[in-house]
């Protein structure tokens, strides 16, 4: 285990955790990867550990042998010492009412120096161990009142009060009236972008690696103040198909309560006539996306599998490039005709070992197969998908968004890595003036309300999220973001930072990197709690749903 420590820790800025065991269930996709990204550090790993059991196979023979025996009355004498010992460095306290975990050891707002404190081997172990009770956000976190949870969550809404919920027993469902008004309703796609954080963004301020998207920003509406829920892909897609709150368990595309009747918005299309679907370059079974696909609206549901070889022009270990995909998309949308459809497209490119075709870009890194390069083929595949869906009946009636999951490697010296989930979004859309930033704080979870709005439809939803139409100028913007086990809840410029079993603490952002800590507003701290115990019971009680 600690072997491996090292390039986790650069890949993740943590010791091998939770990540490190859900990725095992996925040998094809992550033993290629390994294999291409990682070569030298498995044949090292390989190598000390076949020297080390020669070694020990050699010279252990008589280590363990015994050249005396015991009497029993010596083994009674010592057996309650020797459990007693046992126990004691299991718990490793007598006088603390929790035994020894992973929150004793932070002691740094650095969550890197905070995981050295432990062995990897321990933090694997734990992970495990927790799986239990990931979904138990009051354990974790502290007791709420259901009730009292809901109504926190309920005042950062855009809604018109209590009296806009309309069913008892779905606490969030609401009635959302579109505020822009069509002929008919729009389609809608999402074209989802793996790892896009800000700092890869030209029109953000980032690096020069996406001249197609900062083009298209002048042809749409652009977000530059949106952050991620998560780190995780499937955080992502929870956060903008179901409009979900992050939770201190997995995402709920893996969770087993949610594989059917869970809001999604090609659940509530569906119903209204639209023809849905998943268009994936990799296998849909991965982070079991084609369970929670299929169970929650998702009518069609195309990956790898269904690319013919003489249709596609690169394929890599996740599967077929990203142009292939966004060609794989327009057909999809060109057989649709006049029927009304929803799309979520998931590119694939910029994930390790950053593999893409050869002379489709001017590389920016003289290394080929690096996150650099890998952005801007996506980059480049972006630009591909307008320039076909431009020439096609469906585009003036299509609301698109181009948005990422998450961020690249997550780190930062803060509890919190703020700026590693600052990400980008573009919605394109009839009746969006073009060139238009939208600069207000806002999150991942806003912008399913915001795009079924612009779809031209009434419809009802669970979704906590806000629709940024409705939004008083006034009011202060509002994100979640939960890294590992730590959840931050920012409303403008203050945020705080619940952790498993320790008390909450505030900061004021100076910037995305630079906090001050401050006073607790005790308010703002059960506000933060309300959402992550709301989350829970919704999941728990089944009730992130539509009638």
């Amino acid at each position: 285990m600690e072997i491996v420590t090292p390039t986790f820790l650069l890949q993740y800025d943590t010791r091998p955790n939770r990540l490190f065991i859900e990725y095992l269930i996925y040998p094809k996709e992550v033993s290629n990867m390994l294999l291409k990204g990682f070569g030298l550090q498995i044949l090292l790993c390989v190598s000390l550990l076949v020297l080390g059991s020669i070694f020990i196979f050699k010279k252990s023979k008589n280590w363990f042998s015994l050249d005396f025996s015991t009497q029993y009355k010596w083994k009674i004498f010592l057996f309650p010492l020797l459990a007693f010992l046992l126990f004691w460095g299991a718990r490793s306290s007598l006088t603390s009412l929790r035994p020894i975990n992973p929150s004793s050891a932070i002691f740094s707002p650095d969550q890197f120096t905070n995981s050295l404190a432990m062995s990897s081997l321990y933090t694997v172990s734990f992970a495990v161990y927790s799986l239990r009770d990931e979904v138990n956000s009051n354990k974790m976190y502290g007791k709420m009142d259901e009730k009292e949870a809901i109504e926190r969550v309920q005042k950062y809404m855009t809604t018109n009060g209590a009296s806009s919920f309309t069913n008892k027993d779905i606490p969030l469902l609401h009635q959302q009236i579109s505020t822009h008004k069509t002929d008919k309703p729009y389609n809608l796609v999402i074209f989802l972008q793996e790892s896009l954080g800000a700092e890869y963004v030209g029109y953000m301020g980032g690096l020069p690696l996406t001249p197609n998207l900062d083009k298209l920003s002048k042809e749409g509406l652009a977000f530059t103040n949106l952050y991620s829920t998560g780190t995780r892909s499937v955080r992502g897609i929870e956060a903008v198909v179901s409009g979900f709150l992050p939770t201190p368990s997995r995402s709920v595309v893996k969770l087993g309560k949610s594989q059917q009747g869970f809001f999604t918005l090609a659940d509530v299309l569906g119903k209204k006539g639209y023809e849905t679907s998943f268009i994936y370059g990799g296998l849909a079974n991965f982070d079991n996306m084609a369970s929670f696909f299929n169970g929650n609206g998702f009518k069609n549901i195309v990956d790898e599998n269904d690319f013919d070889k003489n249709e596609y022009a690169f394929k890599g270990v996740w599967g077929v490039s990203d142009e292939d995909l966004v060609k794989k998309a327009n057909s999809l949308y060109k057989s649709y005709g006049d029927k009304p459809f929803f799309s979520l497209m998931f590119s694939s490119s910029n994930h390790e070992p950053f593999e893409f075709p050869d002379d489709r870009i001017e590389l920016f890194d003289k290394k080929k197969n690096t996150v650099n390069n890998a952005i801007k083929y996506a980059d480049y595949a972006i630009g591909k998908f307008f320039e076909a869906a431009k020439k096609e009946a469906y585009y003036n009636n299509t609301v698109f968004i181009v948005i990422a999951d998450h961020n690249t490697r997550t780190y930062g010296k803060n509890l919190i890595p703020v700026n590693k989930f600052h990400i980008p979004a573009l919605i394109i859309a009839p009746g969006i003036e073009g060139g238009v930033n939208y600069d207000k704080l806002c999150s991942q979870i806003d912008i399913p309300p915001t795009l079924l709005d612009l779809t031209g439809l009434t419809v009802e939803t669970p979704m906590p999220g806000r629709n940024i139409f409705e939004l008083d100028s006034l009011t202060p913007g509002r994100a979640m973001m939960q890294f590992y086990t730590t959840n931050a809840f920012r409303v403008g410029n203050d945020l705080v930072v619940l952790q498993p079993n320790k008390p909450a603490v505030q900061f004021q952002l100076l910037n995305d990197t630079v906090f001050i800590e401050k006073p607790l507003d005790k308010e703002l701290a059960k506000d933060a709690l309300g959402h992550i115990v709301s989350a829970s019971n919704m999941y728990k009680n089944g009730t992130y749903k539509i009638e």
